[in-house]
């Protein structure tokens, strides 16, 4: 594989999550606050003695995975050039996997490599927030992809960040990414499914699964049915087999089957931009037989 560098020189910088002061997208046209606002509110103000203990035992007992050793820059394929950018969380630094190559975008490259050669790169930090990926995509060197996939809202629903706010903050990055990288593709993945995280127990696992169900429902209801943004929900349920060893990461094979899910849409997107370049070519070049 090929290091292409620009990335690589910036990707360790990810390791901080601190949070920015900025307001995000204080006024978004077409995002209202949802009526289920003072429904959660009453919800968590409910349980919160209960959830507070558990969330405090779950923190104490499960081990904290490492982001895996592995090249977060390269190339690989052959075929008609595709550059990728995956960036987020630790979803996205293939926490739970042994390797970055059995990781999101590992699997990713590999599903895509039969059909285009894959320049990929890696952004992403164990721990990360939006406004944490937010301050890491601003100091990332200014680089052209073809299609970038977020990993982002697992630690802003641990966190109680409301679906609004976190649908906000989804708008930001996206305005971001769109100035800096210009991808003709952008894929947001869904919050994971937190119900169907093991080691969570209940009541804690009901009520941040319900929580991260709102937030993407909430950034699902503020994209267009289609166009350059599209949101790429996870399985409904999930088992054992595709769970890391903390009981909350996917492993190997849950990733594996992440990506596979993601490729055909990052397929279909590469080949219809791939058409629409290759007719704006024809018509560009297009001379008239006679001239007067």
């Amino acid at each position: 594989m090929v290091a292409s560098g620009a990335c690589g020189r910036r990707a360790e910088r990810g390791k901080r999550s601190e949070r920015l002061t900025t307001n995000p997208m204080a006024r978004t046209p077409h995002l209202e606050r949802p009526r289920t606002d003072w429904q959660r509110l009453l919800l968590t103000s409910a349980l919160w003695p209960v959830l507070w203990l558990q969330a405090m035992h779950v923190r104490r007992v499960t081990p904290r995975m490492p982001e895996p050793l592995g090249c977060r820059t390269g190339s690989a394929g052959q075929g008609p050039p595709v550059r990728l950018l995956v960036a987020g969380d630790s979803g996205a630094a293939a926490v739970g996997a042994p390797t970055q190559g059995e990781g999101l975008c590992g699997q990713l490259v590999r599903c895509l490599s039969t059909h285009h050669t894959v320049h990929w790169c890696v952004l992403a930090a164990n721990g990360l927030d939006s406004p944490g990926l937010l301050a890491l995509l601003e100091e990332a060197p200014s680089e052209r992809f073809d299609v970038v996939v977020l990993s982002i809202g697992a630690n802003d629903a641990t966190g109680l960040l409301s679906p609004l706010q976190w649908a906000r903050w989804q708008n930001r990055l996206a305005a971001l990414i769109d100035h800096r990288f210009g991808p003709a593709f952008l894929v947001h993945s869904a919050v994971p499914p937190m119900h169907a995280c093991l080691a969570l127990p209940q009541p804690l696992r009901w009520f941040m699964g319900r929580w991260a169900r709102h937030m993407n429902e909430t950034l699902a209801g503020t994209l267009p049915a289609q166009g350059a943004r599209v949101m790429h929900w996870h399985p409904a349920t999930t088992t054992t087999l595709g769970m890391a060893m903390d009981g909350i990461h996917p492993s190997s094979t849950g990733y594996a089957v992440w990506a596979e899910g993601l490729s055909p849409h990052i397929l279909a997107s590469v080949a219809g931009s791939t058409t629409a370049s290759a007719r704006t070519c024809l018509l560009e070049n297009r001379r008239p037989m006679f001239h007067r």
